[in-house]
């Protein structure tokens, strides 16, 4: 198995097409064929079944394709360090994010990188925290922003924010950011939450059960757009940190309240890889998104965070 026997098979995987991916590598199409034989022969297994429709990935191509690119993606980014294309930092990058914050964050962080190293590239990938760690100990993601998760060997967590969740309601409810509510402001709606096991929806489930506040669901969804947009429309209230509805807020379409209890204050970490190692363009992407996010809390766009300094906390509510 070598690296072109890999490329052939990820091209033919992408395509669909032994012609297609031959084109993709500029290379004539007997050699796709025979590089994807000496591969399934190494293997001892089909990669693809052949049908009128294009080439389909068999379980055991299903398999290899995970592993491949995670594979090439570390090959590329050792060459890229070890023989830059020119006397600047290269070499691509994926970082995860969260949904509440992707929008305050991204465009900083890539036109931040695109000025002062601009070779280094990322892609950006948007989950829950769960999806996220899955995905960072694959190896798919570099590094990745969490909400208070759990410590894991392969993982190392470094706090750098925290912020509070709001109770949100449609914007007739008058609700402010400068005056929190109790837990049992939970029961006076019901409630647009992410389904189980969702960390958002144990945390309200469990302040709930202990305060002895009974609740209602009007909707479940994991997606943060439906979720605000459902508020919006009046079908229920929701928690949300106040940066997850920023424009909703301006536009005075929600309005949201910090509810008063120290459960729905939460952390955001940047966790990364301790089972390999950070790129030197790595290392230029955890700086600059350091940066991003500190800004946005001094400047007061990331609404209810505090800043966490080695010195203490710090920031703008």
């Amino acid at each position: 198995m070598d690296t072109r026997q890999i490329r052939a098979f990820l091209a033919i995987a992408d395509t669909g097409s032994v012609t297609r991916a031959a084109e993709l590598l500029h290379v004539v199409q007997p050699a796709i064929s025979r590089q994807l034989k000496l591969l399934e022969d190494d293997l001892g297994a089909l990669l693809f079944e052949r049908s009128r429709g294009g080439m389909v990935l068999t379980d055991a191509g299903r398999t290899l394709v995970e592993y491949s690119r995670r594979a090439l993606r570390e090959l590329d980014n050792a060459r890229s360090e070890i023989q830059p294309s020119g006397p600047s930092i290269a070499g691509i990058v994926h970082v995860g994010l969260l949904p509440s914050s992707c929008e305050l964050l991204a465009a900083p962080l890539v036109l931040a990188l695109k000025e002062r190293y601009p070779g280094v590239q990322v892609s950006l990938s948007v989950g829950y925290t769960d999806h996220l760690a899955r995905w960072l100990e694959t190896g798919e993601l570099d590094m990745a922003l969490l909400y208070d998760a759990p410590q894991r060997p392969s993982v190392s967590l470094e706090p750098l924010l925290k912020e509070v969740l709001c109770l949100t309601a449609p914007a007739a409810h008058g609700l402010s950011l400068k005056k929190p509510v109790k837990v049992r402001a939970l029961g006076q709606a019901p409630l647009v939450l992410p389904s189980r096991p969702h960390n958002l929806r144990g945390l309200v489930e469990h302040a709930c059960a202990v305060a002895d506040v009974p609740f209602r669901i009007a909707a479940e969804t994991n997606a943060l757009s439906v979720q605000r947009d459902l508020v919006v429309q009046g079908v229920g209230f929701s928690v949300l940190p106040a940066v997850a509805i920023r424009g909703e807020l301006e536009r005075g379409l929600l309005s949201a309240a910090p509810i008063a209890a120290p459960e729905f204050a939460r952390s955001i970490y940047l966790a990364l890889p301790t089972t390999r190692r950070t790129s030197t363009a790595g290392q230029c992407v955890v700086g600059e998104l350091k940066r991003c996010m500190e800004a946005a809390v001094d400047s007061g766009e990331w609404t209810g965070a505090k800043w966490i300094r080695s010195s203490g906390e710090h920031g703008r509510t």
